[in-house]
């Protein structure tokens, strides 16, 4: 009697989860079947924007408002600080990384000379901008 119970609660519970399985779902995929391949998305076209970008609040990384395709940042290059440092920003007339002093100053709070460790990989936070509708609908609004 018990093991006749659960098969029927297993078998029930199976048939719900593959009911909501394929009724209904919509995905990022656009409609192309799950046994399919992905197809490779559009490249997007990089926004170039002199000045740069307005941000949505007040602490946001600022957007790269270049390209960045040819930029090289690992363990011994970091290409971004050509134009970025606080020693060549103003001939490069480029906002410098961290103006307020934070790029340069250690996980202890003691200012270092070069970019500090935990802000060297620039594009953890920064992003260039490309041109593209967005996957999903969003109605968030920025502080203006």
């Amino acid at each position: 009697m018990k093991k006749s119970i659960l098969i029927m609660l297993v078998t029930m519970v199976a048939l719900i989860f593959a009911g909501t399985a394929v009724s209904g779902v919509k995905s990022l995929r656009l409609g192309q079947p799950i046994d399919e391949d992905a197809k490779a998305p559009a490249k997007a076209k990089l926004m170039v924007k002199e000045g740069g970008f307005a941000r949505s609040y007040g602490i946001q990384p600022p957007g790269i408002p270049h390209k960045v395709d040819k930029e090289q940042i690992n363990m011994k290059v970091n290409t971004c600080m050509k134009c970025h440092s606080e020693e060549t920003y103003k001939k490069e007339k480029a906002p410098q990384a961290g103006k307020d002093g934070s790029h340069y100053v250690d996980r202890n709070g003691k200012k270092t000379a070069k970019i500090a460790a935990r802000r060297y990989f620039c594009d953890q936070c920064h992003a260039p901008w490309v041109d593209k509708a967005p996957l999903v609908e969003n109605t968030f609004q920025g502080a203006k």
